[in-house]
C-alpha cells in the first residue's frame, strides 16, 4: 500500500476534542526527544476522523454481498435464456424449413405459370400470322360476282370462336393470378410473423451462450470487487491500530489521561478498538511505565503511521467509488440478462403464436397448389383449340392455294377439250360438204333414168352433225392470271 503525506482540519474548543486538545496546551510540552501533547492529541483526533471510513467498508461489504447474488441471478437468467433461446433456435429452423417449402411451392409455381403463358403466347403469335395471312391473301375477283367488292380469306373465318376461347383464356389466368395474389398474402403474412421473431430475438444483443457462465462479466468483477473489500478492511485495520497506538502514546504522556477518556468516547459504531472499562480516567490505574527508548520508538512509529492516515483514508475513498462504479456496471448487466431473458420468452410465445398458424400456412399452399392444377390444365385444353384453329385456318390457306391449282387445271382441260372439238366439226363439216357434192354428181348423172319413188332416201340430203355440251353449268371456268396460278403451284409443291 502506498501512501502520500496530508493533514486533517482542526477540532472546534466547543466539542469535547477541543476541550482535550486544550487541556493538552496547558500541560505544556514534554521532555526532550518527546513530542508534546497538543502533537499527541491532533495525531489521535486525525486518527478518530479516519475512523469514519467505516461506513465505507460496511459499504464494500454490501456491494460484495449483492454482487455474489447477482452472480446467482445471472446464472440463474443466463441458464433459463440459454435452455430458452436454443427451444426457440429449433422451432425456428422447423419454421424455415415449412416455410421454404412453401416458398417452394410458390416459385414451381410461378415458373410453371410462365412456361405456360410463354406456350400460349406462342401458340396466338401462330394463329396471329396465320390470320394476318388469310387477311392479305385476297380471293381473286373471277371466282366472285362482278357487282362484289373484293374480299380476303379472313372475310370468310368465323372470329366468334378464336374471341370465344380467348375470352376463356383471360379468365383462367385472372383466376391464377388472383390465386397468385391471395397466396402471395398469405406467404407475406408468414414472412412477417418470422420476421417478428427474428426482431423479437435481436432486440437484445446480450443473449448468454450455450454455456450460461461464458463471457459474464460478472465472476471477474466480484473478484475485484472481494480484492478492493479486503484492501479496504486492511487499511481500515490499520486506522484502528493506529488509533490504538495514538491512545496509549497519550496514556503514557503526563496530562494526557483525560484527553485520550474524552476524545474515545464516541467512537463510530462497530469500531472495535482497546478501551478501559472504567467510567473516568481518575479511576483507571495508570499504564505501566515504558523505558525513554521505548517512548521514542513508540513516537517514531507514531509520527510516520500518523503521515499517511489521510493517504489511506483516500485510498479506501477511491476504492469504495471504483467499486460503486463496477456495481452500476454489475447491475447494468443483470438487468440486460433480464431484459434478454424477457426478449427470448417474448419470442417464444410469438413463435407458439406462429405454430398455431402454420397448419394455415400448409393449407393455403395446398389449396393454391390444387388452384393452379385446375387452371393449368383449362389452359392447356383451351391453348389445344386455338392451336386446332390455327391447324384449320391453315389448312384453309393451304385449300386456297388447292383450289387455284384445281381451276387452273379444270382450265386447262377444258381448253382441250374445246380444241378437240373444233377439230372435229371442221373434218366433219368438210365430210359434210364432200357428201352433197357426190350426191349432186350422182343426180345430175343418173338421176333421170331413176324413178322418184324407187328409194325414199334417194333425194335426202346428207346427215349433219353438230357437238355441243351436254350439261350446262351456271359458272364456267375462269381464266386465272399466270402469276397466280404459279405462285399457288409453287406453294403447294413446297408443301409436299
Amino acid at each position: 500500500m502506498s501512501y502520500h503525506a496530508g493533514q486533517g482540519t482542526s477540532p472546534s474548543f466547543n466539542t469535547p476534542e477541543g476541550e482535550a486538545l486544550d487541556g493538552a496546551r496547558r500541560a505544556g510540552d514534554g521532555g526532550a526527544g518527546e513530542a508534546p501533547l497538543e502533537k499527541l492529541v491532533e495525531y489521535l483526533l486525525a486518527s478518530k476522523r479516519s475512523l469514519a471510513s467505516t461506513e465505507h467498508v460496511w459499504r464494500a461489504n454490501e456491494i460484495v454481498t449483492t454482487a455474489r447474488a447477482a452472480l446467482e441471478d445471472g446464472v440463474v437468467l443466463g441458464a433459463r435464456t440459454g435452455f430458452l433461446r436454443r427451444g426457440v433456435d429449433d422451432q425456428v429452423k422447423v419454421v424455415r424449413r415449412v416455410k421454404d417449402g412453401v416458398d417452394h411451392v410458390g416459385r414451381e409455381a410461378q415458373a410453371d405459370f410462365e412456361d405456360v403463358l410463354r406456350g400460349l403466347d406462342e401458340a396466338d403469335a401462330r394463329l396471329q400470322h396465320t390470320q394476318d395471312l388469310l387477311r392479305t391473301t385476297m380471293v381473286e375477283a373471277a371466282f366472285r360476282p362482278a357487282e362484289e367488292e373484293r374480299r380476303n380469306l379472313h372475310d370468310f373465318v368465323d372470329e366468334g370462336g378464336v374471341e370465344k376461347l380467348k375470352a376463356g383464356l383471360r379468365a383462367s389466368i385472372d383466376q391464377t393470378q388472383d390465386a397468385q395474389r391471395e397466396f402471395g398474402e398469405t406467404a407475406k403474412a408468414f414472412d412477417d410473423d418470422l420476421a417478428s421473431v427474428r426482431a423479437a430475438l435481436m432486440a437484445k444483443s446480450g443473449a448468454w451462450t450455450s454455456r450460461d457462465d461464458v463471457g459474464s462479466p460478472i465472476p471477474p468483477a466480484l473478484h475485484s470487487l472481494e480484492s478492493h473489500a479486503k484492501e479496504m478492511a486492511d487499511g481500515l485495520e490499520s486506522l484502528v491500530r493506529h488509533f490504538d497506538f495514538c491512545v496509549t502514546a497519550i496514556k503514557h504522556t503526563e496530562g494526557g489521561g483525560a484527553a485520550a477518556q474524552n476524545i474515545t468516547g464516541d467512537l463510530p459504531a462497530g469500531v472495535d478498538v482497546n478501551r478501559d472499562d472504567e467510567e473516568n480516567d481518575e479511576e483507571a490505574p495508570p499504564p505501566e511505565p515504558i523505558s525513554d527508548e521505548e517512548r521514542r520508538e513508540m513516537l517514531q512509529v507514531l509520527e510516520k503511521d500518523a503521515a499517511e492516515v489521510e493517504d489511506v483514508v483516500m485510498e479506501i475513498r477511491d476504492r469504495l467509488a471504483e467499486m460503486e462504479a463496477q456495481a452500476d456496471d454489475l447491475s447494468a448487466h443483470l438487468d440486460q440478462l433480464s431484459e434478454t431473458y424477457s426478449a427470448t420468452a417474448a419470442a417464444f410465445r410469438l413463435l407458439e403464436e406462429v405454430g398455431a398458424r402454420l397448419p394455415g400456412y400448409v393449407s393455403a399452399s395446398r389449396d393454391f397448389l390444387l388452384r393452379w392444377e385446375d387452371e393449368k390444365a383449362r389452359i392447356a385444353e383451351q391453348t389445344g383449340e386455338l392451336e386446332s384453329l390455327r391447324e384449320f385456318y391453315d389448312a384453309f390457306l393451304h385449300a386456297y392455294d388447292g383450289l387455284v391449282v384445281e381451276v387452273g387445271r379444270r382450265r386447262a382441260v377444258q381448253t382441250k377439250m374445246e380444241a378437240v372439238v373444233r377439230d372435229a366439226m371442221a373434218r366433219v363439216e368438210r365430210l359434210y360438204e364432200d357428201d352433197l357434192a357426190e350426191r349432186e354428181a350422182f343426180k345430175h348423172d343418173q338421176g333421170v333414168f331413176l324413178p322418184a319413188d324407187i328409194w325414199p332416201g334417194l333425194a335426202a340430203p346428207p346427215l349433219h352433225f353438230e357437238v355441243a355440251a351436254a350439261n350446262r353449268v351456271d359458272a364456267s371456268v375462269p381464266e386465272l392470271p399466270r402469276t397466280l396460278l404459279q405462285g399457288a403451284l409453287r406453294r403447294v409443291s413446297e408443301r409436299g
